[in-house]
This record gives structure tokens, sequence and C-alpha cells, in this order.
């Protein structure tokens, strides 16, 4: 290896011998010839260049040379020429050229450029941060009442229109970055509300794109448009626009554990371009979303890399690129979920609307002058009508169009009804701990027990034509994976029948003989490109309601009349199609509805299903623990039941016990088939609950270390509810039971931190941001991706967990006592996880039982005792 003296003398002598041959006259009568460049320098010869080894300095600094040396040889053309020249167009060049702040030393300045021959050359400039100064200063977050739209479209449509005309992707940034940066669910809807009605009366055509990019979605569930886009499609794109190698981009993920908080560092770290970004607008990075999603086939994979890249060379400034990434991930963890965002467009519409359309909004002065309980009740009316349109449709490109033309009304509910082909989203049932419990609940009531059977569930729509379609709980079209329903239903319809809507539970059966299956044994059968020869896995089709029949709803009817036409009009076919085995009672026959219970769980079922036969409007509801019999059981809220003891306590004069006769009376429980509602007028009761214990379905997060035996496990293991507003993952306890050998080891594996393999696999080192946790670090974290049913003595209040904190104490969430793992959930997603909205009502039955006097323990365990 050469001294650093003989490198230098051999340097020199390089240098020495290359400029020989030029004197400086010939650089001076360059300078001339040309004049100087943008940059105050002599121009270099590039015929020098080339033959000479550049740093990425010296290259951007040629390729500026030749963009400035073309400008002087149009010096000739008017200044009102505008004839593009191809060779001056820098995408032509070269795309981007970037260089590491750590290599060069040039101090960070503002985008500029330079005018020469009445042509604009692009100077060499740092845009790595460069941001929209005019949508930053927007005060979204104000209450939507005092917000005043008219003020700042003005100059969002003279700021929109140098590029384009379309609403820049920067207002929605600047939304994301408040809606993240809060817990406050009213200050979440409020943003979203005003962020909402800036684009309905700014630029309308923006509005759907902005819903779909809000909810992480590009399209309904039922649609499959899914991007397709691995991990190293974003790695690649942030290594060559930000200039990183992979130590580098290593180093942040390590540090940050977010994909998109590491473009954000990124993002600050790219230096110079000579592509000055293109302002990214809404509609634009939804069609490239959905081009990419369309995109299949050879040399697709190059085609979304370009996307990709593109997406994040036009990101302006390190949020941009923060929730670019996090989209492309389909992670963007901002709060709109579906209801928020269902809330936040009901509000929108009632406050504005699009320039030419008809409907008037409401007056904001006079809902300013209202008392909180009437703008209160004003909003929910509104929500409930835009709720109960994207139950029956959910499609945000139905829904959307609609409120642009009629606004929020009672028209809106036709609209967007009922239709062949589009999926409803299901009514669900509340969970009982036992029969003793669900029989209290319906005292006087006339009921139906069925059976729930161990399958999954479906929902069928056939047309006039015999066209059919079978779509899952998810909504998920799987037509595919059942070719045998589908050339089964068109055949089971009887006299008079030509289109309907049924649901039902598809279950695994011996065809022969019609024994029962496992689900286990079902989710063996292939999923797509299923051909009728080649299925082993045969099935059964048990039918327990109807929604649609010749082209009317009957989702107003009650139980009772929808089961009758159900049974009435359709035929059934032996271990093919069929009813579900049902018995209807009432709560007087106990002994009855216990024997059928016992044969539903000998005929390897779940349990049973319990449901209200019944509109009886005037038999009022004694169960439940709070709230009235048609609200979501799974959304009681602390201070609404709070509140209502103390007004109890603190109401004065006559009205004192006026609110304590209401507390023991609901609203009747009706048997309409009420979609995306979880009800008490349906009930289940599973084999594995229990009087002693309730269930919770949570999602491991995150492990430690075993010790002794277990030293090469992870145990315990962090598990989490879901925050159904916020997105987020709140911490509520560690388990070290319920686990075996075989369990832990393939737990092991499936959660590798690399340690050994030297592959990590479903694992991150840091905390995700999406959690929520304060205690003792874990030496693994988890990509959260699986449900576990989870047993427990009882929940406690806990300075350590987060879960529910705010619901029913402002310092304290939520843990569980000598939590125990039961299984795991395969037919469960981690949307469909337990929230902490359910976890903390459970905590409010255990309240109230022990004030009844009876300790942990439900109050109705002595009565029956199962």
């Amino acid at each position: 290896m050469s001294s650093p003296a003989k490198k230098r003398k051999l340097n020199n002598a390089i240098k020495n011998e290359k400029t020989q041959s030029k004197g400086l006259e010939y650089f001076f009568s360059k300078q001339k010839q040309n004049g100087e460049g943008a940059s105050g320098r002599p121009e270099t010869s590039l015929a020098e260049l080339d033959n000479a080894p550049l740093t990425d300095e010296e290259l951007a600094r040629k390729l500026q040379a030749e963009w400035d040396l073309e400008a002087a040889q149009m010096d000739s053309q008017p200044a009102t020429d505008t004839t593009p020249s191809t060779k001056s167009d820098p995408e032509q060049i070269g795309e981007l050229v970037t260089v590491e702040k750590s290599r060069v030393e040039v101090p960070e300045q503002p985008a500029t450029t330079t005018i020469l021959g009445g042509k604009k050359t692009l100077a060499l400039q740092s845009a790595g941060m460069d941001e929209d100064n005019i949508t930053t200063s927007i005060p979204l977050d104000e209450p939507p009442l005092t917000f005043v739209p008219s003020e700042y479209i003005g100059p969002l449509k003279e700021h929109w229109s140098k590029d384009g005309g379309n609403a820049s992707y920067a207002l929605l940034t600047r939304c994301f970055v408040l809606v993240s940066g809060t817990a406050s669910r009213i200050k979440i809807v409020d943003t979203l509300v005003n962020c909402l009605r800036l684009l309905i009366e700014g630029d309308p055509e923006s509005l759907l794109p902005t819903v779909w990019l809000a909810t992480n979605s590009i399209s309904p569930a039922y649609i499959s448009l899914e991007l397709g886009l691995g991990g190293s499609a974003i790695s690649k794109a942030l290594k060559q626009v930000c200039g990183l190698d992979n130590r580098s981009l290593k180093t942040l993920y390590d540090k940050y554990g977010d994909a998109g908080d590491v473009a954000f560092e990124a993002k600050k770290k790219q230096s110079f371009t000579l592509r000055k970004p293109k302002p990214l607008s809404i509609k634009g990075v939804y069609q490239s979303l959905v081009k990419i999603a369309a995109t299949q086939g050879q040399g697709s994979n190059e085609v979304k890399q370009r996307i990709v890249d593109r997406l994040l060379q036009d990101a302006r400034g390190g949020e941009e690129s923060r929730f670019i990434v996090r989209t492309l991930c389909q992670h963007l963890r901002i709060g709109a979920v579906k209801t928020t965002m269902l809330i936040a467009l009901s509000r929108a519409f009632l406050l504005s609307k699009p320039a030419n359309a008809e409907f008037e909004p409401r007056n904001i002065p006079t809902l300013a002058k209202l008392k909180k309980e009437e703008l209160a009740e004003i909003w929910a009316k509104a929500e409930e009508t835009v709720k109960a349109c994207f139950a029956k449709r959910p499609n945000y490109n139905d829904l959307i169009p609609a409120l642009l033309e009629i606004g929020v009304c009672e028209e809106l509910l036709i609209r967007c009804g009922l239709t062949l082909h589009i999926p409803l989203r299901p009514m669900l049932g509340s969970i009982t701990r036992d029969l003793s419990e669900m029989l209290t609940k319906l005292q006087g009531r006339d009921f139906t027990c069925e059976y729930k059977y161990d399958g999954q569930r479906a929902q069928v729509h056939c047309d006039g034509n015999g066209k059919v379609s079978i779509f899952s709980r998810h909504l998920e079209l799987m037509t595919d994976k059942y070719p045998d329903l589908v050339e089964l239903v068109p055949k089971i319809r009887g006299d008079g029948v030509s289109s309907f809507i049924m649901e039902g539970e598809v279950v695994a059966v011996d065809s022969s003989t019609g024994e029962l299956k496992n689900f286990q044994t079902l989710t063996n059968r292939a999923r797509k490109d299923v051909e009728i020869g080649s299925i082993t896995i045969q099935v059964c089709l048990f039918s327990f309601d109807l929604m649609y029949l010749n082209g009317q709803s009957l989702l107003n009817r009650s139980f009772r009349e929808r089961r009758e036409l159900l049974r009435s009009l359709f035929t059934e076919v032996p271990n093919k199609f069929t009813w579900v085995k049902s018995l209807d009672a009432t709560s007087a026959e106990s002994e009855t509805v216990l024997d059928f219970f016992k044969s539903a769980t000998e005929s390897k079922c779940e349990g049973i299903m319990v449901k209200i036969l019944d509109n009886l409007p005037d038999v009022t509801y004694t169960g439940g623990d709070g709230e009235e019999g048609n609200e979501d059981s799974n959304k009681l809220a602390a201070p609404k039941a709070k509140s209502k003891g103390k007004a109890t306590k603190k109401a004065d004069g006559a009205e004192s016990e006026e609110p304590a006769k209401k507390r023991s009376r609901r609203k009747a429980l009706l048997a309409t088939y009420e979609p995306d509602k979880r009800l008490d007028s349906w009930l289940k009761v599973k084999k594995d609950y229990s009087a002693s214990f309730d269930t919770l379905d949570l999602i491991p997060v995150a492990g430690w270390h075993g010790q002794g035996r277990k030293a090469k496990w992870w145990s315990p293991i962090l598990l989490a509810v879901r925050n159904e507003e916020s997105g987020s993952l709140e911490a509520v306890c560690k388990c070290i039971s319920g686990f075996t050998d075989v369990f832990y080891k393939a737990n092991r594996a499936f959660y590798d931190d690399g340690s050994e393999t030297g592959e990590p696999n479903n694992t991150r080192q840091q905390m995700p941001s999406f959690i929520e946790y304060s205690g003792p670090m874990p030496d693994v974290w988890f990509e959260p991706q699986e449900v576990w049913e989870m047993a427990f003595a009882d929940i406690t209040l806990s300075p350590t967990y987060t879960a529910a904190i705010g619901l029913v104490s402002d310092e304290r969430g939520l843990s569980l006592r000598f939590p125990r793992f039961l299984k795991k959930r395969d037919d469960k997603s981690i949307e469909e996880a337990s929230t902490n909205e359910f976890l903390a009502s459970l905590w409010r039955k255990q309240e109230a039982s022990a004030d009844a006097g009876g300790g942990n323990k439900p109050a109705e365990e002595d009565d029956e005792g199962y």
C-alpha cells in the first residue's frame, strides 16, 4: 500500500498531466465565449469532464453546465418563445441526482432558478424539506362552526392552479399531521370535517380520492384491488431518492420502527436535486395507487417501482414522505377509521355544499346558537343516515357522488339502498356468559335458539338470471372458492322466487352421512380457481336469514316473517342446502333451552345463537349494563355511564328520583335486521364461555426471553386490545399461562428475531408508533397479525397498561388478572380483535356485580351454575 505522500504525488502527477494540454488562454477564451455559469464559476469543458472520474458534486455541476450551455445557445430566440427543448428538460437528461450532505458540505438553500436567454434553468438546490407553506397555515383543527372555508379557498385555488388546478396532497398531509398528533376524538372529527369542507367547496372532484386515502384503502373490500407492494420496493425508492445505502436505511428503521418515520428522516438527509419536484395532488396520488394495483404480468414490478420512486421524488417535505410511505404500506394509522370518516362526512355535508349543488346546508350561525344537546341531536340524525347508507352499500364510490348531489337527506337512503351483488355489512350478535344471563335478558320475549355452526358465515346473492355472488363476513368476494354452491344456489329457488339475498353458514360435511366437520377442515379447502371436479371437501349451506326478495328489502320485517319466507320459498337439498336447526322458546323454558344447547355442543357446534322473533315495542328490555337495546353493545362510554349516576344523586327537588326510575327501563328490542350493528336482539352463547370468566380476543405484540426451561422461547408475551378510533393497539397484559411446549416452539419460529437464523421474521427491534405501552421494554416486538382468545379471572385498574385509559379512569388503564391462553382465532383478523371499549364495558359489568354483593363473580352465576 502506498504512503500518503506517494499518493499525493501520484494524484498531482495525474492532475498535471491532464492540464498540460490546456493553457489558461483556453479557459479565458471559453469564459468570454459563454460567460459565467449560474453558479458564478468559470465553465469547464464538458469534454474534459467526460474523460475525468467525477464525484457526485462534479456530476451535478456537469449537468448544470450542459443546461446553461444550451440556454445560452438559445439567446437569439425571442423571450416569448415557449418551444420546448427536449434536451433542456431535466427529466430527459437525468432522473435525479442526489448528493449526501455528509459527503458534500454545501449550505442548504431553497430552490432557485436562473434566467438565461429567457429560459428558466434550475440551479443546484436542496429540496429535501421544502414544504407547502400556504396549506400549513390553515387552522384545520378549529371547531367546524367557527371555521370559514371561504376565507382559504381563494388562496388555495390560486395556489393549486399553478400545478394543474387539483387539490394538493399537502392539504391532506396537513390534515393527517393534525389528526395523528391528537388523542382527542373531538379534535380528530373536527379536523376531518374542516378538511372535507374545503374540498367540498373548493375541489369536489378530489373529495372521493381523499376519503379513500384517509381510510387507508383504494377500493371496497368486495373488489379485489391490492397494491401488491413488498417492503423492498419502498426500501429501493428510499435509497434511490434520498441517497441512502443499506446500512443507513437499516439504522433508521431500527431506530424508529415505522416505515413512515424512516421516510421522514430519510427525506431530511436528501440534499440536492437537479429535478424540481412536481407537487403531488390528491387525485394524482390516488390514481398512482390504483395504477400500482392494476399493474400485473411480466415487468409489473419495474412499473410499480417507477411509480413508487416518482411518488417519493415528488413528495415535498418530510411529512408528505411519511404519509406517502405509510399509505404504500397500507398502515396509515391516523384514527380515521370507517366510523370516524362517516361521522365527518355527515357533518361536513350539513355545513357545506359544492357550488353547483341544489341542496342547502344548515345555517351555521343558527347552529352555533343551539344548546349542546340540541346540536348533538342534529349531528346524530345525520350520522345515523350516512352510517345506514354505508352499511347497506359499503362503497364510497356510491356514497360520495350521492352526497355531493343531494347532501344528507332521506333520499340518500334510497340512493344507497340494498343492491344485488353488493354486500351489506352483516348484523352481529352480543356475547353472553351463559344461558342464565341470556334468559335474564330476554324475559317476557319469544325467541328462537339456533345451532351456531363451526363454519364460515356467507352472504349469498342471486339475481333473476341466476348469477350468484358469495361474500364473507368481511365482505370479501369468495364466489370462486365455492363453485359447487354457485351451481347449486339457482336450483334452490322455489316458485315465484327470482332474486334474493340470504345469509347462512358454510360448513364442511360428509356428503354421504351429513356429519358435520370442524372449521379447520374447511380451511383446508382451496381458496381460488377451484374446479368442481377437484373438490374433495364437501360443504353444506345452512341458511338462517333472508334480507332481500324479488327486488324488495326485508330488513324492516321481523325475524319471524323473514324466517317464514326463507323456509317456505326455498327448496331443501339434503347435505347441500338446508336451514339451521332451531328451537322456539321463552325464558320460562330454561330446561328445554338447556337440552337444546347440549345437543348443539354434542353436534360439533360452537354453541347457540338466540334471536328475538317479533317486534314488541311495548315490552321493555331489562338486560344490558346501562345502554339502550338498539345501541351497539361494544360502544359503551364511561362518561355516559357515570353521568347518569351523578345526575341521579345531584338532581334536586321532584326530579331527584326520575333518573333512577329510567335506569331500569330500556328501549324495546326489535326483531329487524340491522346491518353493521351488534345488538342484544341477537345473543350468542358458546360452549367455551363460562360464568366464572369472560374471554377476550387479544393481539400478541411483543415478548421477552424466557427463563430456565423456556430460555429459548418467548415468555411472557405482551398482548393488546384495539383502539377502534385511533387505530392504535393498547397493551393490556402479559401472559405465561395456557401455552404448551409445542406452541412455544412454533411461536418462536413464527416470531423470529434472527438471533439464531440471521433472518428476522415477523419481528422488529423498536416499539412501533401505533402501540401504546409504558412498562418495561420487551426483548422483541412482534408484527401484529394474529388474534388469540384469552381467559382471565377479572379486570383491574393498572398504572402500567394503557388499555382503555380515559374510558374508566383518566390516569390508569385496565389490565387482566391471571390471563390464560385458550386458542388462536384463525377465523379472525386483527381488525376483529376486542376493543378497548369492549374491555371497559366488561370492567363496568364486573364493578356493578361487585356493588350488588357478588364479589367479582357475575350476579347471575348463582341462578343456574353453568
